[in-house]
Parts: C-alpha cells; structure tokens; sequence
C-alpha cells in the first residue's frame, strides 16, 4: 500500500470507531428513555399535574428535534 492509501485505510478505522462510540452512547440514552417512559418519568399517574405535562412537552420537542433531521420533515424537510 502506499502512503496515502495506508493513512485513508488508518483514518476510515479511527473514523468508524469514533461512529461506534457515538453509537453505543446514543443506544445508552435511548435505553434510559425507554426507562424513563416506562416509569411515567417519574410522574405518579394518579396524581400527575400540568408541570409533568409541560416538561414531557419540552423533552417531546427536543427528541422532535432529533427526529426530525433524521428524518428529513419540518424545517429540514428537503
């Protein structure tokens, strides 16, 4: 291999691996999410009052916001 070929092949691994990392941190907080829903974020449900809803909404809005990019709708619609 030349040069160039071995510093592309070096940086496409360092590359993936620094994706991968991110990866399993993202399944890590998505784990936690479904944890948290699961548990009705914290929120008793025969007691639960506006402030729960509002947070639930903000949370709602950032994880949107993710989705959305993602997915391609909203603002980042092409």
């Amino acid at each position: 291999m030349t040069d160039r070929t071995t510093r592309t092949a070096r940086n496409q691994e360092r590359s993936l691996e620094a994706f991968l990392a991110e990866k399993a941190r993202f399944d890590a907080m998505v784990a936690e999410l479904q944890q948290m829903s699961a548990d009705h974020f914290g929120a008793d449900p025969d007691t639960v009052l506006w402030g729960a809803h509002a947070s639930l909404q903000h949370w709602n809005s950032l994880l949107a916001r993710v989705t959305d990019s993602y997915l391609k709708r909203g603002e980042w619609a092409e």
